[in-house]
């Protein structure tokens, strides 16, 4: 993948009950179709004795693809709602799996809607959306006596520091996003009077949290 896009940043879960029927909304990252459709079937295997396994699945940076299912559950009562959720959120390459276990209360068809709708949201806040961007690793190099200024404004600049050695001078490994690249080596370079130096790194994608 050459540009930015949101994903997931871990396998997880979350459930709930609505009516006596029990929801557990399950959410993966996901490479490609065969790793949805791997992730949808550990999923069907753990919970064989449940009533309905419902997903969703949205692959590719352009979400080349899509598929969803109501495994059962009245037409566009789940897989769709799931479905819309994820291209609400805009998020790709990742699936999400709503089990049920019916408790014994029909919920009509908004009511199915508004729970696979929660199901899906839950998992993905389980799993957490992130921003993959495009990032650029620096290792700066900082004078002794100009560091704790130094660190104190990175705090509130949009870097991530990964690594921080402290020999002659104190080098730091330092995350910035591309985007954010020139602000940030200006305001450094503001900060120290130009004393502080860096060399440009790898650049790759990392997955930053969901802004807004």
């Amino acid at each position: 993948m050459h540009g930015d896009y949101k994903t997931l940043k871990q396998a997880a879960h979350d459930e709930f009950i609505v009516n006596k029927s029990r929801f557990i909304g399950y959410a993966s990252p996901c490479q490609s179709e065969e790793e949805a459709l791997a992730f949808l079937k550990t999923i069907r295997e753990k919970h064989r004795d449940a009533t309905h396994n419902c997903y969703a699945y949205v692959i590719g940076e352009n979400a080349g693809v899509m598929r969803y299912s109501d495994d059962g559950e009245p037409g566009g009562t789940a897989g769709l709602p799931m479905m819309e959720v994820l291209k609400s959120r805009g998020v790709v390459n990742c699936c999400v799996v709503v089990t049920r276990y019916f408790g014994g209360v029909l919920l009509g068809a908004g009511g199915l809607v508004r729970a696979y709708t929660k199901g899906c949201v839950i998992a993905l806040d389980a799993a957490q959306v992130v921003a993959m961007q495009l990032s650029q690793k620096l290792l700066l190099d900082v004078p002794y006596p100009l560091w704790d200024r130094v660190s104190h404004a990175m705090k509130s600049l949009p870097v991530l520091i990964e690594d921080t050695q402290f020999g002659a001078s104190v080098e730091a490994t330092v995350l910035v996003r591309v985007k954010d690249l020139e602000d940030v080596t200006q305001k450094l370079t503001a900060l120290t009077d130009a004393k502080a130096e860096w060399l440009e790194l790898e650049e790759t994608h990392y997955p930053w949290p969901e802004e807004g």
